[in-house]
């Protein structure tokens, strides 16, 4: 299994919609993957390392999938609508990252 791994690193004074992220543009990813994407998650940062300090990421979401090739194959047609979605909800950024899961 695989994890493609959106992160948005806190910039002070970005914008991030926490809302439409979690109830517009995640469910858009899942409806265009259709069964593809066996799940996903969605984490939104409340702080760093040390008390009172900002969190590395405001937020970050992960998509998993049985293979890159299958998740390729599934997001691959609808990058332009997802990457297009993206300022209605931030003006940061993103990094990005496929990892195996080896310990599910």
């Amino acid at each position: 299994m695989i994890k493609f791994s959106v992160m948005y690193p806190h910039t002070p004074g970005a914008r991030f919609d926490h809302d439409y992220y979690r109830d517009k543009h995640m469910p858009m990813i899942k409806a265009r993957m259709g069964d593809a994407c066996l799940s996903y998650t969605i984490d939104k940062g409340l702080s760093g390392g040390a008390p009172g300090s900002a969190p590395t990421y405001v937020a970050m979401c992960h998509v998993f999938a049985e293979s890159v090739e299958s998740f390729l194959k599934a997001f691959g047609p609808h990058q332009k609508e997802v990457r297009d979605d993206v300022k209605n909800y931030t003006d940061i950024v993103p990094l990005t990252q496929i990892s195996e899961v080896v310990v599910g």
